[in-house]
């Protein structure tokens, strides 16, 4: 009974930690969305020009205002990701709870 019990754990944790595996790998893909939003289009637009620009002609206040610029953007485009994401240990916690309950 107790091998029985403790196979019945690892596979119920082993098909838990599956799908996990399965949506990071399509997360991390390249695809690109067909339509993106006109405020993010523009502020992807804001970060070509940055790069493109010649820097070498500026003084330092005005690189480091582009620096915090740039990193002010990234943030903003990072924040607009939607999903929830559940950290392994979320997920497992989860499941015991899930089996003890039920």
């Amino acid at each position: 009974m107790k091998k029985l019990s403790s196979y019945l754990l690892i596979i119920v944790l082993s098909l838990g930690i599956i799908p996990t595996t399965i949506t990071a790998a399509d997360k991390n893909s390249t695809n690109v969305p067909k339509e993106i939003p006109a405020e993010i289009q523009v502020k992807l637009d804001r970060l070509n020009d940055i790069k493109n620009m010649d820097k070498s002609d500026l003084s330092s206040s005005e690189k480091k205002e582009l620096r915090k610029e740039v990193k002010a953007i990234k943030a903003d485009l990072r924040s607009t990701g939607n999903g929830l994401y559940l950290s392994f240990g979320a997920i497992i916690i989860i499941l015991l709870l899930l089996i003890l309950l039920l």
